[in-house]
């Protein structure tokens, strides 16, 4: 055989193992569920301990890390540098920077809003701030709402945020663990929905401003650790979920001034085994529309509206923490009438969900080297 056509041999073989080595690398990327067939391709990774996600006008995502950072990760998932301008984080426990999502007039403000476990001395507190998102930086940093009082906890931040139709911020807020009774005390902002202005003003019509021993940001109370809250797409009502102790997660419809009962009654126990509160039902306080014993640990959630999953649309979607995966809500009004659990071979823990402008679902999963899954329709 001639140099030449060994050479040409030896090119095309070379060529061949890289374009096998090429194939196997992004089929590795996309996993059939064993369950369901969905196909789910994993979009970015190298996160740590991504929160939460967001998506800018032109298909590009904001992503938070609770150790403080916030990075553009591109259409194709190339992860762009952390963003300057981010507020220090006191990122022990389950602090961190937590959510992140765009003021409804972003197309001209270029506006987004976060919460994080805000440092303040020897104690922290969930703050949320709103910033002027660059190319590089953020810049116009204001902090318009803190969570008081103040506590020396690493748990419970709640911190998602939703803007209503009304262009008014709903905050979800934990009770800081160790201050479980201040949930039922309207004198501060601890394990309660509050609702605001833009610019963190007490949104009006709230139900309890004018009253001196209330505070006039509280939408409800009586909440534990919310850390999913999303806008039904018909009614435009805000739900919510929040971990209950051991069993007892929930979800809710918060209703202005109602109380939703934690830590007086709840369907959990503690993890020590001992029962909580009253038991499960109290007069004055509201039933969760649903709950989960035992806790699956929620985190995230989204309604389906799109058209790649007709069958899905209206339902909600639910991660998983726990059980490392993803629960589909069919739902008849404000009751749901049938879980299905999605992804349960994937086993990675779930810590947001969110419709994307294309109409995959996307995940965040929860770990030093977390990743963003899209996920598509399947063979089954």
């Amino acid at each position: 055989m001639s140099k030449l056509r060994v050479l040409i041999v030896l090119t095309l073989l070379a060529a061949g193992v890289a374009a096998a080595a090429l194939s196997q690398r992004e089929d590795t990327r996309t996993v059939a569920d064993a369950q369901t067939g969905l196909q789910v391709t994993e979009i970015a990774t190298g996160l740590d301990r991504p929160w939460s996600l967001a998506f800018l006008p032109d298909g590009r995502m904001l992503v938070t890390e609770k150790p403080g950072r916030l990075r553009i990760v591109s259409v194709a998932g190339t992860l762009g540098a952390p963003l300057a301008g981010v507020p220090k984080v006191d990122g022990r426990g389950q602090g961190g920077l937590l959510d992140v999502v765009l003021a409804p007039d972003f197309a001209g403000s270029q506006r987004i809003y976060f919460s994080y476990s805000e440092p303040r001395g020897a104690a922290n507190g969930t703050a949320v701030a709103h910033a002027r998102l660059g190319a590089e930086a953020l810049t116009e940093v204001t902090v318009i709402f803190r969570q008081r009082p103040d506590q020396d906890s690493r748990h419970h931040y709640g911190s998602r945020l939703v803007f209503d139709r009304d262009g008014l911020l709903y905050v979800t807020l934990g009770e800081r663990g160790d201050s479980k009774a201040l949930a039922q005390d309207l004198s501060g902002t601890l394990g309660k929905i509050v609702r605001l202005t833009a610019e963190g003003q007490p949104a009006p019509g709230n139900p309890f401003v004018g009253r001196a021993d209330a505070a006039a940001e509280i939408w409800s109370y009586g909440h534990r650790n919310p850390q999913g809250a999303a806008l039904h797409p018909q009614t435009g009502r805000l739900w919510i979920h929040e971990h209950g102790p051991k069993g007892g997660d929930e979800i809710n419809v918060p209703q202005a001034g109602r109380n939703y009962g934690w830590p007086a009654i709840t369907y959990g126990r503690g993890y020590d085994g001992r029962s909580i509160g009253t038991g499960t039902r109290q007069d004055g306080m509201k039933q969760p529309a649903y709950y989960w014993v035992p806790s699956i640990a929620p985190s995230g959630m989204a309604f389906y509206t799109a058209e790649r999953f007709p069958q899905w649309q209206g339902n909600l979607f639910v991660g998983s923490l726990k059980f490392g995966l993803l629960v589909r809500l069919q739902l008849d009004g404000e009751k749901v009438v049938h879980e299905e659990r999605l992804l349960q071979s994937l086993n990675r823990r779930i810590r947001d969900v969110r419709q994307g402008p294309d109409g995959y679902l996307y995940l965040l999963t929860d770990d030093s080297n977390g990743s963003i899954l899209r996920v598509g329709p399947g063979t089954h």
